[in-house]
């Protein structure tokens, strides 16, 4: 068969996409398009039209046809399975058959219109092999940007700990009465990014001796927030992370003396997900604060993106989980991982390269293939990743109900609950960052919990410290003048936990050799990359 083209259309005749795959000029493709819902006669119910040249095969779709345009040559039953495909493929990208959704999803589904046709003949694909070459995962470049992340964060430990001795070296010169170093010159008191960038990565590739290793995200976080309540001694020396009460008081006197300054205040959607990763990040420090480490480390990271409805339904919900192995000790680096899976949920798993598949499957052990070989030393090596995407509403571990109503008054009253689905989770730092209209400050009149209004960023900041199953739900009401109920929306959510979401555990830690168990230590953190109601 030869395809000359694939379209989604009204049945009125509007075409909303349209994928050519033969040379065919621009004019002649829309013409053959035009001419399909003059070809329509009603009372009929075949699935395909001739004309002199062409056939059209075609297939409703509620208000909607999927239409292949074919050579009258081609054979017709292979065109009406081609054309079962086709359909099968639409909503698999589009949640709903309408117009606005199709358009919305234009480039995925001519990327897997593409995987089914090529140069006018259909390839020998289903609908499983199409939605994963359109994905396009690569573990590869999941393994190289993992490796990157960690010689960035060797970086920057490096940079602040720099940042700490200029800014000690400056306290001393100034209590000696001496001159800051803050007045030399640029190239002696400054530093640059770039040549702590190729320590960091001499570090990730060398290892360490003596630090064992470098720090983790949630120790870099615990480092920052640590420096921000410090105070150098003289106000004339540099200060790191400072707060931009300077820039303000600035711009309050340019705008005295009568210049016009554009206003800088951030959008209410970006205030409220800055708001919602600082309290994140804080969360995470807070949580891996105390973790102790042996020379063999586990490390067990869930993270959640969820979107959902603010009328209900999940639009959203991934997990995506990695396991990596941290030795700093050479005489223990040729051990095996025993874990324990106990997920009845149809998480995916999936193996390092380098990692025996077969000894896994059989006995649940994460060991090299070549088990003469050890790991690598101090550093982070993924051994183990997992994966699940659903839109059950089951899967939910906390739900959000945020109902707006207008008061009668120009504005609304704002009524938020929430409630912990999966009570076998300990959340911890629950932060809900509401958004507000501009300048209108709310008037809280009852709720569980804290909460703060942040006049900078036009957001409602609401701190839960745990929810868990004996206290797995909560509420909050307050009111907003000149508002109306879009402007609370879309809502984020952050929070922690010790206990993952997936149900997988380690059991030991083993000696290759001769079976001994090793000494170890594990963390496990659930985290949220984006959890938003909309």
């Amino acid at each position: 068969m030869v395809l000359i083209a694939a379209a989604v259309c009204t049945k009125n005749g509007k075409v909303i996409l349209s994928r050519q795959f033969v040379e065919m000029t621009k004019a002649r493709i829309e013409g053959l398009l035009a001419a399909f819902p003059k070809l329509m006669t009603a009372g009929k119910q075949h699935t395909y039209v001739e004309t002199d040249s062409v056939r059209y095969v075609y297939q409703p779709m509620e208000k909607l046809y999927m239409l292949l345009i074919t050579t009258k040559a081609s054979n017709i039953l292979e065109d009406l399975e081609t054309l079962r495909l086709f359909s099968k493929v639409i909503p698999e990208y589009s949640h709903s058959l309408d117009e606005k959704e199709i358009v919305e999803n234009a480039f995925n589904l001519i990327f897997a219109f593409d995987e089914i046709v090529a140069l006018g003949y259909r390839e020998s694909v289903n609908l499983a092999q199409i939605k994963t070459f359109v994905e396009m995962d690569s573990h590869e470049e999941k393994v190289y940007q993992a490796v990157r992340q960690t010689q960035e964060r060797e970086a920057r430990q490096k940079m602040r700990e720099k940042a700490k001795e200029l800014q000690r070296q400056r306290m001393e010169a100034t209590k000696r009465g001496g001159p800051s170093m803050g007045g030399m010159g640029g190239r002696s008191g400054g530093f640059s990014s770039d040549s702590f960038g190729s320590s960091g990565i001499s570090s990730a590739s060398g290892g360490s001796g003596g630090s064992g290793g470098a720090p983790s995200i949630e120790m870099e976080a615990k480092h920052v927030s640590s420096k921000a309540p410090q105070k150098p001694a003289s106000r004339n020396a540099l200060k790191l992370g400072g707060k931009s009460k300077d820039v303000d008081s600035f711009v309050d006197q340019l705008k005295s003396e009568g210049e016009k300054i554009a206003n800088l205040a951030p959008a209410v959607a970006a205030g409220s997900s800055g708001a919602a990763a600082s309290a994140s990040a804080a969360a995470k420090a807070k949580i891996s604060a105390d973790i102790h480490t042996e020379n063999v480390h586990l490390k067990m990271e869930d993270k959640l993106v969820v979107r959902l409805g603010r009328d209900g339904g999940v639009q959203q919900f991934e997990l995506s989980g990695l396991l990596t192995l941290r030795i700093t000790d050479e005489s223990r680096a040729r051990i095996r991982v025993l874990l324990a899976n106990n997920d009845t949920q149809g998480i995916q798993l999936q193996t390092h390269p380098n990692v025996d598949k077969e000894l896994f499957k059989s006995r649940a052990m994460i060991g090299l293939k070549n088990p003469g070989k050890p790991f690598p030393l101090n550093t982070d090596v993924g051994v183990l990743k997992w994966r699940f995407i659903t839109q059950d509403e089951s899967a939910i571990p906390l739900t959000i109900n945020c109902w707006p109503s207008d008061n009668g008054e120009g504005g609304c009253d704002v009524n938020i609950e929430y409630e912990l689905e999966a009570q076998h989770l300990e959340l911890q730092d629950v932060a809900i960052v509401i958004p507000l209209p501009l300048n209108i400050q709310p008037s809280v009149a009852e709720y569980d919990g804290t909460y703060k209004y942040d006049a900078r960023k036009h957001v409602l900041l609401w701190n839960i410290p745990i929810i868990d199953a004996a206290n797995k739900s909560g509420s909050m009401e307050f009111s907003c003048s000149a508002s109306i109920p879009g402007d609370f929306f879309p809502l984020q959510v952050t929070f922690v936990s010790k206990t993952p979401y997936a149900a997988i555990s380690a059991l030991d830690v083993v000696q290759v050799d001769n079976n001994e168990s090793v000494k170890y230590s594990s963390e496990t953190i659930l985290f949220v990359e984006k959890y938003e109601i909309v």
